[in-house]
């Protein structure tokens, strides 16, 4: 039987694991917001194409370093076996709140770091181009956040996981659903990011290579969590496989 000291020790530590979610929570959606500004130009001071420009070289290799570590933390710490290792070391409660926070706290390093390359690569004039491409982008973010919430948007992001540990519950993968977008594609966020850093009135080397890395990037990560996804949910997963794309809704 748990002692009254035990028990407001288990509640308090209760507390601060779902307020490190929250944090983490806040942390990522301030990163999803600056995302957007930084990728479009707008609101925010530093962006893909603001500041001053250096030496085409050296901006190459600090960008390219940013995008692989941003690369690197999100698909290592994303597999099975990483997680396995990881949770001998943290509770398996704070895994994806913590997972979602490097994730975060890597992007603000980019953002902050960027380089500005500035030549033009495109450049749409037409205000009705300028309006379609614009609205383009908006779309992409758009399907993104949609995305989110239709499979569990708090559990993609570890609310729900310190969420139930509050409760004193125990945790429990939800089930598999093909709902809404991921009737179109299997992997419907990915497929919003594309379509928002592509969609751009003006193209510039560095947003070029920011989009291009990026897309290339999205594709080999999606080989592996196709092969976790098929590991985790078996046959059911393959049959999805075989009848609807993995990113662009068509088939070749």
């Amino acid at each position: 039987m748990l002692t009254k000291s035990q028990s407001l020790g288990g509640f308090m530590s209760r507390i601060l694991v779902s307020l490190y979610g929250v944090v983490s929570y806040i942390v990522f959606f301030l990163s999803f917001l600056y995302a957007i500004a930084f990728v479009g130009n707008i609101f925010v001071p530093k962006t893909i194409d603001s500041g001053d420009a250096g030496p085409v070289v050296s901006s190459v290799i600090i960008n390219m370093i940013l995008l692989g570590l941003f690369a690197i933390q999100h698909s290592v710490m994303a597999r099975p076996a990483f997680k396995h290792w990881f949770t001998r070391f943290i509770p398996e409660v704070i895994e994806r709140s913590t997972y979602v926070l490097l994730s975060s706290l890597l992007l603000f390093l980019l953002f902050w770091q960027w380089q500005k390359m500035p030549g033009i690569i495109w450049n749409i004039k037409s205000p009705v181009g300028s309006m379609i491409l614009t609205s383009i982008f908006w779309f992409g973010w758009l399907f993104v956040l949609l995305s989110t919430f239709m499979i569990n948007h708090f559990d993609l992001f570890g609310l729900r996981q310190v969420y139930i540990n509050f409760k004193g519950q125990e945790y429990s993968h939800l089930d598999f659903r093909i709902i809404g977008l991921y009737k179109l594609c299997r992997h419907p966020i990915m497929l919003g990011f594309v379509i928002a850093f592509w969609a751009t009135p003006t193209m510039t080397t560095g947003h070029l290579l920011f989009a291009a890395v990026t897309t290339v990037y999205i594709y080999i990560a999606l080989q592996f969590e196709e092969r976790d996804l098929v590991t985790f949910f078996g046959d059911v997963y393959k049959n999805y496989q075989q009848k609807v794309p993995m990113l662009f809704p068509f088939k070749w």
